[in-house]
């Protein structure tokens, strides 16, 4: 593709594609933290509403929650879906529906400490029928077909972090990252993860990402077939003012890093979630205040893959009602944007959604713990 027509591309996602999109709000004062696909449903994740099934066919939602009686909690960080299974996560153990009977069970972890139990991120692989369940304490296997969980210990150097988990995805279908408060567990499935040396870890120490911050808390990963795209958190304070320093990681699989920031356009530097659609990464930016230590959400960033241009995107003019966001799923027509106030479906059905220079299939990212 030429210069030209690339840019042509980048001009409309950036410019004339948002204020003129059709967009729709939906579950309106929910707050929504995980968005999962598959070629008949959404499966949407709250906290405070329990969990979501939208039925593209009939336009329909499904609700499981106590006010509904058909679910015992309402509070759920990320969702996970497979043809026979629904899996949930809460702070309380791992809720799994199965689909055939329509009901719910839950499921604790002895193996963890108090917080054990506390489900932080989801991740199926289908090419296995295996479920990763990321906990506050240790990482867990689910073999769905025997359901046998194994818990393993990725503890590293005797950093409590590096056995935190916050997101879990696949790249591919041989390749696994673990995102912890500490770094990334690279784990290349041709080994069982149980023997030593199955998984590497990159942290931010020698060449890791530019060796910035004095850690780094990794909150996403995407994939194209170039790069690998990090989400990172941003955790500072007057004591510890280069803590997490956040922002988005641009790495290209042998040895370049590149830092997307407030210092070359973004309007933060903490990240909750991104997102791949076509020749763009999509992210939800956040601010971290550190005097008080709150998060303050500072909307969308779009990065076009190939120039590096950032474009923070005003979303002021869509039914949108708010700039924190929690989560993305691109269902390769429409953008979900998952907020602290509802879910917005943002239609993207073009060209320009699609293409990423080599195939047409969308990656699906994982969503944020939040």
């Amino acid at each position: 593709m030429t210069k030209i027509k690339l840019f042509i591309l980048t001009l409309l996602l950036t410019v004339s594609v948002f204020p003129q999109i059709e967009s729709e709000m939906f579950l309106e004062g929910g707050k929504i933290t995980g968005i999962k696909g598959e070629t008949d449903n959404l499966w949407v994740s709250t906290y405070g509403y329990g969990i979501f099934r939208y039925s593209y066919k009939e336009d329909k939602w499904t609700n499981y929650s106590t006010q509904n009686r058909n679910l015992e909690n309402d509070m759920f960080y990320n969702i996970a879906v497979s043809p026979e299974y629904v899996w949930a996560g809460s702070a309380d153990g791992l809720f799994i529906l199965d689909r055939k009977r329509n009901q719910w069970r839950k499921r604790k972890f002895a193996v963890g400490g108090e917080f054990g139990n506390w489900i932080r991120s989801l991740c199926y692989d289908p090419s296995e029928n295996v479920l990763w369940i990321g906990r506050f304490r240790n990482l867990t296997k689910l073999d769905v077909s025997k359901n046998r969980f194994t818990d393993i210990d990725l503890t590293r150097k005797g950093d409590p972090r590096t056995n935190t988990f916050i997101s879990i995805n696949i790249d591919g279908d041989s390749v696994l990252y673990f995102s912890t408060e500490a770094g990334v567990h690279v784990y290349d499935k041709k080994k069982p993860l149980t023997d030593a040396g199955a998984a590497g870890f990159i942290d931010n120490k020698v060449n890791g990402f530019n060796g910035d911050g004095e850690a780094v808390s990794v909150s996403d990963v995407v994939f194209d077939q170039d790069n690998i795209w990090f989400a990172t958190d941003e955790f500072i304070t007057p004591q510890k003012p280069d803590f997490n320093v956040g922002g988005i990681y641009k790495y290209d699989r042998k040895f370049r890093w590149d830092r997307f920031s407030k210092q070359n356009g973004m309007p933060a530097n903490g990240v909750y979630c991104i997102e791949r659609v076509g020749n763009s990464i999509w992210a939800g930016v956040y601010q971290f205040d550190r005097r008080d230590k709150k998060e303050f959400g500072k909307g969308l960033v779009v990065i076009n893959r190939f120039t590096n241009k950032i474009d923070a995107v005003d979303l002021n003019e869509t039914v949108l009602n708010s700039s924190t966001i929690l989560s993305l799923y691109f269902d390769g027509r429409n953008m979900w944007i998952g907020t602290d106030k509802g879910l917005m479906r943002m239609k993207v059905d073009n060209p320009l959604a699609r293409w990423d220079g080599k195939k047409k299939t969308p990656e699906r990212n994982q969503t944020r713990k939040r």
